[in-house]
């Protein structure tokens, strides 16, 4: 296939075409008066979003120089988003920002390699500092300020920090749909293990990736499994019982995979796979949890039990198994009697336990038994209304769990403007070049506190600065257009998620601006005479 190659500044004007694209839609739904972005479904109805990972990912460009500028950007929305579940729209201003300056610097003759280096020592200085500057969440009142900042809910908020309450801060909490227009709060049975689907294929919703299974049957064994001979008579059982299939299984052979997955594309069964969790003893005790949890025999090797015996009475039952790439949450709507013995014989055995390690595991195993699983499920008038508060509350829920892994900072666009204040004349470089780059990161805080007042109605230039002149903690208020104490206002972001904003949108700026050339592939009898004069 052939190739059109352009280069040096006709090539870095084309991908920030695309830069610019992804980034001026994305970012009108910045800070607490943000606005929402409406998105074409082909099979579906529009869907009305204000989530910046979920605006970006669906924006393919005609121009493919523009295409790859775009899609650049959508990788530190992403890269943030799998780092720490929120701020994205942060780091898709600061990435546009960088990238701009940078650019600037390299065609007014700039050595890139050398910018690059000072982008990446600011970067690292500035993820520093907010550390320093974290403060740890203990309060109620921190986890339900920080869900309700991120989701622009109080009411959101307050049912996040009621479920990490029920279930604890290291809990599992679920975001599900309701049948009703209300968002409730509901603790169940359950349990969580860190293993995911064994194959991408199994997923049934693609949008987030996940598989559902309602009302399933749970095949749970510490085997191989080798080959499908070893499976299929009990195949054959649960496709005459016409109900889905949780295999856990220590590990299962990639033809077995295909075949199974196979099956399911074809509609002969619904089955989904997933690896054992844990390693050696402690994997076998996970499985024989999962295996009261869902009143199945487990099928355990050392006792010569084979998988083709296996009748349909062996199996487990489960009222919902939720399965993400990297976890599987089993939900059970009762707790049997053979559950609590089990985690009766925990507590005997943490009791006894001498060795640490092994108190360790005994000690999580019986927070997964015995904590239950918080379900929030969300209500709304519409499908449309529903996607779009099921996402609020989802980066609500991962900007919590971020703010309880490394503490919060003052919120509003206001920590980054304080780190600008403490760096803009003391990280300094004796190589001008370099300087440039230390510049295009620290000059580029400023810029979400421009576009959270420019996206409140207010002008952006004005509130940054007079946000320059207020004292430590205090700043603007969007939602009310007012300067006060964002601390005692409730105004906070998690420190993870700031400092990955930084570190993300810096990574991808650092190596834009060391691109000469941009290759794509010309289409067969495609008209490929791109207009680098618009964005398509």
């Amino acid at each position: 296939m052939s190739k059109k190659i352009l280069y040096g500044k006709e090539a870095r004007k084309a991908l920030l075409q695309g830069v610019d694209a992804i980034a001026n839609t994305v970012k009108v739904t910045l800070g607490p008066k943000g606005r929402n972005v409406i998105l074409e479904k082909t099979y579906e109805s529009p869907a009305i979003i204000n989530d910046g990972v979920s605006i970006a990912k669906e924006i393919e460009l005609k121009n493919p120089y523009q295409n790859m500028g775009a899609k650049l950007v959508y990788e530190v929305a992403s890269k943030t988003n799998d780092k720490a579940g929120d701020g994205t729209t942060t780091a898709t201003v600061l990435a546009q920002s960088m990238i701009h300056r940078g650019f600037d610097a390299i065609d007014a003759g700039a050595n890139p390699v050398l910018v690059k280096e000072g982008i990446e020592l600011a970067s690292s200085t500035v993820a520093k500092k907010l550390l320093a500057k974290s403060k740890k969440v203990d309060a109620q009142e921190d986890i339900q300020n920080v869900a309700s900042v991120s989701s622009g809910s109080q009411e959101i908020g307050k049912i996040i920090a009621q479920a990490m309450q029920k279930v604890g801060k290291d809990g599992v909490i679920n975001v599900d749909e309701s049948k009703g227009f209300e968002t409730e709060l509901e603790v169940v049975e359950g349990f969580q293990y860190d293993k995911g689907y064994a194959s991408p294929y199994f997923v049934s919703d693609r949008e987030s990736m996940t598989v559902h299974l309602e009302n399933a049957l749970v095949l749970v064994t510490d085997h191989k499994i080798s080959t499908v001979q070893e499976i299929v008579p009990i195949l054959e059982e649960v496709v005459k019982a016409s109900r889905p299939l949780l295999i856990v299984a220590e590990s299962v052979e990639n033809e077995v995979l295909g075949v199974l997955v196979a099956n399911k594309l074809r509609g002969t069964f619904n089955v989904v796979v997933t690896n054992a969790p844990g390693f050696g003893d402690n994997q076998k005790e996970m499985l024989k949890d999962i295996a009261v949890l869902t009143k199945a025999n487990f099928v355990f090797k050392d006792l010569n039990m084979k998988l083709a015996d296996l009748k349909i009475d062996d199996l487990g039952n489960i009222n919902k198994v939720i399965i993400k790439k990297d976890n599987t949450t089993l939900i059970s709507n009762s707790k049997s009697p053979e559950l609590e013995k089990r985690i009766q014989v925990l507590k005997t055995q943490i009791k006894n336990s001498t060795s640490d390690y092994e108190t360790k595991n005994l000690q999580e195993r019986l927070a997964k038994l015995s904590g239950g699983v918080a379900l929030i499920k969300v209500g709304a008038a519409t499908d449309t209304e529903l996607k779009d508060k099921k996402l609020r509350i989802e980066d609500a829920l991962n900007a919590t769990k971020a703010a309880i892994t490394e503490g919060i900072v003052v919120g509003g666009g206001k920590a980054l403007v304080e780190v600008y204040q403490e760096l803009k004349d003391t990280l300094l470089s004796d190589k001008k070049e370099v300087q440039q780059g230390i510049d295009v990161v620290v000059q580029s805080l400023l810029v979400p506190t421009y576009q959270i007042a420019y996206n409140a109605g207010f002008s952006g230039e004005d509130v940054v600065k007079q946000q320059l002149l207020q004292p430590l903690n205090f700043g603007f208020n969007a939602k009310e257009g007012k300067y006060v104490c964002l601390l005692k206002e409730g105004i906070i972001d998690p420190t993870k998620v700031t400092r990955q904003t930084i570190l993300n949108a810096a990574s991808i700026s650092a190596l834009m601006i060391t691109t000469e050339a941009a290759v794509v592939s010309l289409k067969e009898n495609k008209d490929n005479n791109f207009d680098l004069g618009t964005q398509e």
